[in-house]
């Protein structure tokens, strides 16, 4: 699978890290988007392990830029962003994050409540049936896929899906990479990582996303000396895939990455 997917004309300087984990491709929408007016890089990410991620994407930067990049993480991608500009200061100039999942497990317990809360009583059922699955380790990438279809709507204030996005979820990717992130978070690595970070660092949050707010913005804005936080309305989790908050997200972001 190519790792590297280049949008618009050079220079090629904003590059964008998907979530899932193993979620590949999900950012073409806006990759796209963006490169109207950018140079934009869509990284893959496909190796197993934290450590492997960073260096994998350390790699990518180096081959394609090999300069100090806006770096914009998605959901996991957020989190990689921040462990990967802690490691590799001088390759990230700014970092954007995305829909970030909660930085501690202070506030991660409420995912489940938010997102079962919005289902209807079918949906509820199958996404139940879909955790069990996947705790039980029988799941496949067509798991992976159909639960992820289901927090789409789980996860966002009005749903569009008429965006022509190819995403290769890679179920064995979600498993090691999840475990050992949920232990960052829980035993308060990903926070300490944020000391380390001097960067200009912007958050863009939904206000509506299950993934509570406080648990982004509070660490962050305790730990970040050039940090910035940007709060949408009538927004979920997928930001350019809502109705009325896609126009203001790509709005913000060109901003940000423009200056």
């Amino acid at each position: 699978m190519k790792t590297i997917r280049e949008y618009g004309k050079e220079p090629f300087h904003i590059c964008l890290l998907h979530g899932g984990p193993g979620a590949a491709g999900e950012l073409e929408p806006v990759a796209k988007e963006l490169s109207k007016s950018h140079g934009i890089l869509e990284f893959l990410q496909t190796k197993k392990t934290i450590n492997g991620q960073i260096e994998e994407l350390r790699t990518q930067i180096i081959e394609t830029v090999n300069l100090a990049v806006v770096l914009i993480g998605y959901s996991w991608g957020a989190w990689l962003g921040i462990l990967f500009t802690r490691k590799y200061p001088e390759l990230v100039k700014k970092l954007v994050l995305v829909g970030t999942p909660a930085l501690n497990n202070k506030y991660s317990g409420e995912l489940l409540t938010n997102r079962l809360r919005r289902l209807d009583s079918d949906q509820k059922k199958d996404f139940q049936k879909l955790l069990s699955i996947m705790e039980s380790g029988m799941q496949d990438n067509s798991t992976l896929g159909k639960l992820g279809e289901l927090t789409s709507v789980s996860d966002s204030y009005k749903y569009e899906s008429n965006m022509n996005d190819e995403i290769l979820p890679d179920i064995n990717i979600y498993k090691s990479i999840w475990s050992e992130a949920s232990d960052l978070r829980d035993n308060g690595i990903l926070e300490d990582a944020l000391e380390s970070i001097h960067c200009p660092v912007i958050a863009i949050h939904g206000v509506d996303d299950p993934h509570p707010l406080s648990g982004v913005e509070e660490p962050l804005s305790e730990r970040l000396s050039n940090f910035k936080m940007i709060k949408l309305q009538k927004c979920g989790h997928i930001p350019w895939k809502e109705k009325y908050a896609k126009e203001n997200f790509f709005k913000m972001i060109l901003k940000e990455i423009s200056e």
